[in-house]
């Protein structure tokens, strides 16, 4: 689903009549892939540049230096653009960023309508979408009268009613309260283990992914290890080291 090689991103920083004073650089020679099908967390405190991986994931930000394929297709390539996004859908963590319809049915249908589906199709599609993450009964609500977490649920039935093969979640329940996290949490497995789709988990909190096929350890910029949860879990110092906390359950083993 995707392959990365050597990726490097830098950000320039501008200063009065647009004069570049100065780069950062977010992300460092990273080199990996990820299989279609597959449930796989990214992990790295703040600044360790998980967003801008997602961003690259999503051919929102295009490569400094490097490549990044998804399905085959390079992002840094403008022809390519429609075709990814097609494929790779991505979930940030403020729904009211991606709410763009009046009610929960106009906010499912915008994307299918923007693909050119026929109107039977789209309808179809906005039953099926609500249906998979529980929102069913809530079709014809105002988008904006519903809570944190149900608005989250409508933003990922959105990306579903246009049929992705692959979803980023970037921290999807960071404004959510812990049951909407754990309802969220639920529905995106269910999207992975029962439709298929490959699902790329961006968080801080290893506990929110300890149950993905692989995990990916970001620091710096880099990739500071990865591997199964279970392996990873067998050396604690280097996820303290990594700034992350090992689950309660893992703690108390």
């Amino acid at each position: 689903m995707f392959q990365i090689k050597e990726l490097f991103h830098k950000y320039k920083i501008y200063k009065g009549e647009g004069e570049i004073v100065d780069e950062k650089t977010a992300l460092s020679d990273l080199t990996f892939h990820i299989e279609k099908g597959q449930f796989v967390g990214i992990l790295g405190a703040n600044g360790s540049g998980k967003t801008t991986l997602a961003l690259h994931l999503a051919a929102l930000l295009a490569p400094s230096s490097g490549l990044v394929l998804v399905r085959g297709l390079d992002t840094s390539r403008s022809e390519n653009i429609l075709e990814i996004r097609k494929t790779a859908g991505i979930v940030f963590q403020n729904p009211d960023d991606q709410i763009v319809g009046v009610t929960v049915e106009e906010d499912v249908a915008f994307g299918p309508e923007n693909l050119g589906m026929e109107s039977s199709v789209i309808d179809q599609r906005i039953d099926q979408s609500l249906s998979a993450v529980g929102m069913g009964d809530k079709r014809y609500f105002s988008s904006h009268d519903l809570s944190g977490g149900e608005k989250q649920k409508v933003v990922i039935a959105g990306l579903l009613a246009m049929e992705p093969e692959c979803i980023l979640f970037d921290e999807p329940t960071a404004m959510t309260d812990p049951r909407a996290s754990r309802e969220i949490g639920k529905a995106i497995r269910r999207l992975n283990r029962e439709r298929g789709i490959t699902i790329l988990y961006i968080t801080h909190n290893i506990s929110q992914v300890e149950d993905a096929d692989y995990l990916y350890i970001m620091e710096s910029g880099r990739l500071a290890g990865q591997g199964r949860p279970l392996d990873l879990f067998q050396d604690p110092d280097s996820m303290e080291k990594w700034g992350l906390a090992l689950p309660g359950w893992v703690r108390l083993a």
